[in-house]
């Protein structure tokens, strides 16, 4: 009886082992695996092709920088990582047209759309639109002097891109910590992740009505935040006075707008944060330490948003049989 009872036990075992071994396999199945070189047999040309793009759109016009950074982030924190944000609809009710994504710059769209138009002239229907933005964040980024890195790859398109699903999945100029930690965290990304994301913001422009109310409304008491240096303060009204042209944009690094590096964070510390969610990353005793660290190291700062962007990249991507591979980035085949 014992033999017996020990073979069930045994047969049992093996079963559970089975089992479990299953939901793991599948589990990763699931989330998506990415790699470096996953078009190393089909498409060897595909980052080559994709800087030369970039590159020459960069020589154009240095907007491409900051414009294809954030719409790396902006696709990313919405549906995933699957270029959604790129689809053009004819009723205005795409991704792209969420009030929120209205401020995207159109020359990251036209970085990606020309970008996938010479790789499809190499690697027709195998290289996805996300891949291509992916690898255009990436290069935008060592354009502006900034840190290179190694992208993984093997992301579908996705097929679902709706204005309506944009709201409160994006961080707002407004944000405290504990909001920018929160909506973070459901894209899987950290506090340092965060912050060091946030050191994008070292290279663009943004449109007055975006900090506003740091000028003009900030408290029943006083107008301008006073978490503000003054004389930057002064600077911003100068170019920004009540009523403007929403048109209007003035850079985000008062110091080195064009250079991808640490200033932004050497600027927090002296109280020049433009938005409301940058500045309090220094005046939050929870962030304060890592924005002295970055505004000192330049190099902590590199290696953290490396890795932050490599994190980001994986968010909520598609692989193996989900999504497509889009022939047109704006449009789903």
């Amino acid at each position: 009886m014992n033999q017996i009872a020990q073979g069930m036990a045994e047969t049992w075992r093996r079963k559970i082992i089975y089992w479990w071994l299953t939901v793991v396999i599948l589990a990763g199945i699931g989330n998506g695996q990415l790699v470096e070189n996953f078009y190393a047999a089909t498409c060897p040309m595909v980052e080559a092709v994709v800087q030369q793009t970039v590159n020459t759109k960069v020589s154009q016009t240095f907007t491409t920088i900051p414009a294809t950074l954030r719409l790396f982030f902006h696709d990313c924190f919405v549906e995933g990582c699957d270029a959604s944000v790129i689809i053009a609809s004819p009723n205005g009710d795409a991704e792209k047209d969420a009030p929120d994504n209205l401020s995207l710059a159109g020359d990251g769209f036209d970085t990606v759309i020309k970008a996938k138009q010479a790789v499809e002239s190499v690697c027709p229907g195998v290289v996805s639109c996300a891949d291509i933005l992916a690898i255009a964040a990436r290069d935008v980024v060592v354009a502006a002097g900034g840190p290179t890195f190694n992208v993984q790859l093997g992301r579908r398109d996705g097929l679902i891109s709706m204005a309506s699903r944009v709201a409160g999945n994006l961080p707002l100029p407004t944000f405290n910590v504990i909001q920018l930690n929160t909506i973070f965290a459901k894209n899987n990304l950290t506090q340092l992740d965060m912050i060091a994301l946030s050191g994008a913001h070292t290279v663009g422009f943004s449109h007055c009505n975006r900090f506003a109310n740091r000028l003009y409304s900030f408290s029943s008491t006083s107008n301008v935040d006073p978490s503000l240096d003054p004389a930057y303060a002064q600077q911003l009204m100068a170019a920004c006075p009540r009523n403007v042209d929403p048109n209007i944009a003035i850079n985000m690094d008062p110091q080195t707008p064009n250079t991808f590096d640490n200033v932004y964070y050497q600027n927090l510390v002296a109280n020049k944060g433009l938005f409301t969610s940058d500045q309090v990353l220094f005046t939050d005793p929870l962030t304060q330490s890592t924005v002295n660290d970055f505004a000192n190291n330049p190099g902590d700062f590199n290696g953290a948003f490396i890795n932050a962007m490599r994190k980001l990249g994986q968010t909520g991507v598609k692989t193996g049989n989900q999504g497509e591979i889009r022939r047109d980035c704006t449009s789903f085949n």
